[in-house]
């Protein structure tokens, strides 16, 4: 757990351990889009979330070669039901390929000064080598919400894409739940099981909480974000200095 507006940590436990972060992958993903491209270009679209879900079993938001899309849409698509069809094509839109676009990923988390992640997709499917920690994906959904536009994407509720599909939903159920609440992002796979990265401020505190291997992450987010405001003296009166890298 880390406290804004410094960064400090708060909290942790096996903060540095390596384990799976399922699509909290997509929290870099959108970070490397904002920072590479601009927003408001469109995309044609090559991927077909269709085909990609029935391979993988994995959540899309439903991608249709041929339609044109803003990219601005394609993040809404990858944050908000964690559309893995959004992740390939940001990641062949930005690099032009998967490899080049996860090479851009690490680049990122190494310029934010962290040791304990390494990936190898946009999207957080099980894969060797590909692997976070509970303090590195904190300080990557800190960065995250320092992005405006991104900030404004993961609390977000539900969006209506220009297309002519269906609207896409958040996943993250303590929008609108738990008070305060502001993002981030959530994951899971079998490997990985349920991953957070929850964000909320009240009475003037914020907190970034990340669980990773959780069996119920909405609910161990919504403990720790209750002790914290309840409880966790100012960690950020006495840093001073935020200790987060940041752009």
């Amino acid at each position: 757990m880390l406290e804004e507006p410094c960064g400090a940590l708060v909290h942790s436990f096996n903060a540095h351990a390596h384990l799976p972060p399922a699509s909290l992958t997509k929290i870099v993903t959108a970070l490397v889009a904002d920072e590479r491209v601009d927003l408001a270009q469109t995309v044609q679209v090559t991927v077909d979330g269709a085909a990609l879900s029935a391979a993988t079993d994995a959540t899309v938001m439903g991608l249709v070669p041929g339609q044109t899309l803003g990219m601005v849409d394609l993040l809404y698509g990858l944050l908000l039901p964690s559309g893995n069809d959004a992740a390939l094509q940001i990641a062949q839109q930005v690099a032009g390929n998967v490899k080049a676009f996860a090479d851009l990923m690490n680049a990122r988390v190494a310029e934010a000064g962290l040791k304990d992640t390494h990936f190898v997709n946009p999207h957080g499917l099980d894969a060797a080598d590909h692997y976070t920690s509970a303090y590195d994906i904190a300080v990557l959904g800190n960065l995250l919400l320092q992005k405006p536009d991104l900030a404004f994407i993961v609390g977000t509720r539900t969006y209506q894409p220009n297309w002519d599909g269906p609207r896409v939903d958040n996943l993250n159920q303590l929008l609108g739940q738990y008070p305060g609440a502001i993002g981030v992002k959530t994951g899971y796979t079998l490997t990985a099981g349920h991953t957070i990265v929850a964000a909320a401020e009240r009475n003037g505190r914020r907190f970034i909480v990340s669980v990773l291997g959780s069996g119920d992450n909405f609910g161990d987010a919504t403990k720790l974000l209750d002790w914290a405001f309840t409880s966790a003296p100012s960690s950020c009166a006495k840093a001073g200095t935020s200790q987060v890298a940041a752009r």
